[in-house]
């Protein structure tokens, strides 16, 4: 998906990797551009801010500007990450049969707002990661590690796909950023007073650190919890969980409610 162009990389997003319908998944884009960065958001978190949607299937310049990197159109800056130095909190583990278990409740089920993301639409299996994150029962909530009085926790199975490895066999970063991502939206769901807001958030920021490797076909946990709400600001933190409990990944993203 990137190539070089002299003293110039250059990023092309396939349609695959889609978020809102025409843009790029807003998780796999800030992972991309994690990787390109030294020490590729594994030795410390990367910040990745989204200020204006990423178009498919374009050829869109990536500019290393000190210790960042810039993925801009024309005169636009579309993504900016930079390494940061602080320790992100993910929240609880929950086991992988209760996480499967939850999916049963995913509001995307009955109305998807953009059914085609590539993390959690409506995709064909094997096309796109069919992450559902629903919430997570309340004796099961009540069992796990640090509970957060009033946070809405939520949580999705996540079976990988054999097909989304790289040309070496490996699971690439961008996909776990993908899988960290939309699920901090969904935990913000039951917030509203009629479970749907008026128009779907937009990521408008994803900080995020991969400590482990993920394998197709494994299972593994991906949950996420809603952290509060500062007018049109929503903000939550996600991670993806191994069968036993170790920590693969963990992010904490902050979405924008369009003006309404």
């Amino acid at each position: 998906m990137t190539a070089a162009a002299g003293l110039q990389t250059v990023l092309t997003v396939p349609k695959r990797f889609r978020g809102p319908e025409g843009t790029a998944n807003g998780g796999w884009i800030a992972g991309t551009l994690a990787g390109t960065l030294t020490g590729g958001g594994h030795d410390s978190p990367v910040e990745v801010t989204l200020r204006r949607p990423v178009p498919l299937e374009s050829e869109l310049p990536v500019e290393h500007v000190g210790n960042a990197v810039v993925l801009s159109q024309g005169d636009d800056h579309l993504v900016e990450a930079i390494p940061v130095a602080e320790t992100l909190t993910p929240p609880p583990f929950v086991r992988f049969t209760d996480a499967a278990r939850a999916e049963a409740g995913f509001p995307g089920r009955h109305g998807h707002a953009i059914a085609g993301c590539f993390a959690c639409g409506l995709r064909e299996p094997g096309d796109g990661l069919r992450i559902f994150p629903g919430p997570v029962d309340n004796t099961v909530a009540n069992t796990v590690d640090n509970p957060v009085d009033g946070a809405e926790l939520v949580a999705a199975g996540w079976r990988v796909p054999f097909n989304v490895t790289d040309e070496h066999g490996v699971v690439p970063d961008s996909i776990i950023w993908a899988a960290l991502d939309c699920a901090t939206g969904w935990a913000h769901y039951r917030s509203f007073p009629d479970r749907r807001p008026i128009q779907p958030p937009l990521l408008g920021r994803l900080t995020g650190q991969v400590f482990r490797r993920v394998y197709p076909m494994g299972r593994y946990s991906v949950v996420a919890r809603a952290e509060g709400r500062d007018g049109r600001k929503l903000f939550g933190t996600s991670a993806v969980y191994e069968v036993d409990g170790a920590l693969v990944a963990a992010a904490k993203a902050t979405w924008i409610l369009p003006r309404g």
